[in-house]
């Protein structure tokens, strides 16, 4: 079968592989349509220390079930449905305390475990979620960048009427903007450097942005907060040396969710952490948001068509990886479709 497979640091291309064979308790799953993400192009430029090569890359991915494995019940062929790629033990730590995402024998699909870059592709049953009748494939493979959305503000504790600053209008930052929205939030302000990318979190329902090379980010949130500061901050630029305003600009009892992996070390002032007494959390993958997100896509809360900013056949994907690397201000979410995108 075809699949997009990166051999080794900036080898990658589309290649024939062996198809996969379907075990117990597993799905065999035709891949309709899957999204290209930042962390993909960490993989194919060598930047991801969990990746063994060669791998066939891809984590946010849909499509229709063509076999299953012994002992499946609640799934059968024909089913449409989108995969999360969190693969967790259930018996570690973290795994009996209920936070799987951070598994001690985390696998995710697509980094320790071939993805969905490929015609084919077999998956533990639990992981495949059933899509409603009403919600289309292309729109499945959107579920997972909005888990990382829900994630990081579920681990924040939202407050009716908090006031968001998001940093950066990425598709991480987009997300972001929905899915504060969808939870009721209304105060957001983005910000980030280019324009464009702020106009589109504005059309996605940001109430302010602000381009940081032309405004003073810090003051301006102090005036708009009359000196109190924001509750809730999120790193979606993932650059280490915001780590000092964001703790400046948090309001007292304000929570800051970080996204990067980034090994570069950040300031951290402990004097303001204790003073505001601040929550500082990571958030990493999703924590079983699939279902929670499927709803809010099925029901027209997230409008996920306006994320994608090209599609592409499988044999395009090459080319649109060279658009990303080259001009990411010009993409939003690159959606490949494979073989069975038009079941």
């Amino acid at each position: 079968m075809k699949a997009f497979q990166v051999r080794a640091p900036f080898e990658f291309g589309l290649a024939e592989v062996d198809g996969p064979q379907v075990a117990r308790g597993e799905v065999q799953v035709d891949v309709a349509y899957a999204g290209i993400c930042g962390s993909d192009m960490h993989i194919i430029h060598g930047q991801n220390a969990f990746v063994r090569f060669p791998r066939v890359t891809g984590h946010e991915f849909s499509g229709v079930i063509r076999q299953v494995g012994e002992g499946v019940e609640h799934l059968q062929v024909g089913d449409r449905v989108c995969v999360d790629p969190v693969i967790s033990c259930g018996t570690c730590y973290p795994c009996r305390i209920g936070r799987p995402n951070v598994c001690t024998r985390l696998q995710v699909i697509g980094v320790h475990r071939d993805g969905g870059f490929s015609e084919q592709v077999c998956v533990p049953a639990e992981n495949a979620h059933r899509l409603p009748d009403s919600m289309s494939l292309s729109h499945g493979a959107l579920v997972e960048p909005y888990s990382i959305a829900l994630n990081v503000l579920d681990r924040m504790q939202p407050h009716p009427g908090d006031s968001v600053l998001i940093y950066g209008a990425g598709v991480i930052g987009l997300t972001l903007v929905q899915m504060a929205r969808a939870l009721g939030l209304t105060d957001i302000t983005v910000t980030d450097v280019i324009d464009s990318r702020l106009e589109t979190a504005r059309a996605l329902g940001a109430s302010r942005t602000l381009n940081g090379q032309q405004v003073d980010v810090e003051s301006t949130m102090r005036e708009l907060t009359q000196g109190e500061g924001v509750p809730l901050i999120v790193d979606a630029a993932c650059i280490p040396a915001l780590m000092p305003q964001m703790v400046r600009l948090a309001s007292p009892a304000g929570r800051i969710g970080l996204l990067g992996f980034n090994a570069t070390p950040s300031d951290l002032v402990q004097l303001e952490m204790i003073k505001k007494e601040l929550t500082l959390v990571g958030s990493r993958l999703n924590n079983r948001k699939f279902p929670r997100v499927i709803e809010l896509i099925a029901s027209g809360q997230l409008q996920v068509q306006d994320l994608i900013s090209h599609r592409v056949t499988f044999d395009e994907m090459p080319g649109a990886i060279d658009l990303i690397e080259k001009h990411p201000e010009q993409t939003r979410k690159v959606l490949v479709e494979l073989t069975n995108a038009h079941h």
